[in-house]
């Protein structure tokens, strides 16, 4: 491992880690070899270089990943990067169920945090979809039409807000529980908060 500073909650979240314990430690020694920072950023170990994220460690149920902020902007020649849903536009995963596929993966992994760190060297940005360019759901247009008042104030929230609302409506597979999802929420946008505000 290099020389890296060991960060003291990193320590604690491996301790307490009930599953993936080994894996942890591997992919923590892997970013700490490509001397990065490490930090502890949403519960989770991060490593940065030169205060940006570059990439994390996350434990799921089924496996564990290293998780690439700006993923979408790896070349990916391996094909191993993952997009978790298909609204997650700029992070990649790349999952392990075990420590034997992270050492095999070892060399392959250091060159995806290097290009990583190019990436963030270069300041290159994830181009994101623009909130206009999501379809709204033909419930929430209909509620839109009858109460122009909540048209005004749906817009006036922030892009990201309004891609929350978007995106929540949007899930439901059945136009009833889409429109109970919009009725739900209607006061909400009235009062110009967001989906977990």
């Amino acid at each position: 491992m290099a020389n890296g500073k060991l960060n003291l909650k990193v320590d604690e979240f491996l301790r307490k880690a009930n599953k993936w314990e080994e894996e942890y430690e591997k992919l923590r020694g892997i970013a700490l070899d490509c001397e990065l920072d490490e930090d502890f950023k949403w519960m989770h170990p991060c490593y940065t270089f030169e205060g940006k994220n570059i990439v994390l460690i996350h434990g799921f149920k089924e496996y564990c990943a290293l998780l690439f902020p700006k993923g979408a902007l790896l070349k990916d020649p391996h094909g191993i990067l993952i997009q978790q849903t298909e609204n997650v536009q700029a992070a990649r995963q790349i999952r392990f169920t075990n420590v034997e596929e992270i050492n095999e993966l070892e060399p392959i992994l250091k060159d995806y945090i290097i290009e990583a760190i190019e990436v963030e060297k270069a300041g290159l940005e994830v181009e994101f979809k623009k909130t206009e360019e999501y379809s709204i759901p033909d419930e929430l247009q209909h509620k839109f039409d009858e109460m122009p008042s909540l048209k005004t104030a749906f817009e006036a929230l922030t892009p990201g807000r309004q891609r929350a609302y978007i995106l929540y409506f949007s899930q439901a597979k059945q136009s009833k529980t889409r429109m109970s999802r919009v009725e739900k929420y209607v006061q909400q946008i009235l009062d110009g908060k967001g989906l977990n505000d």
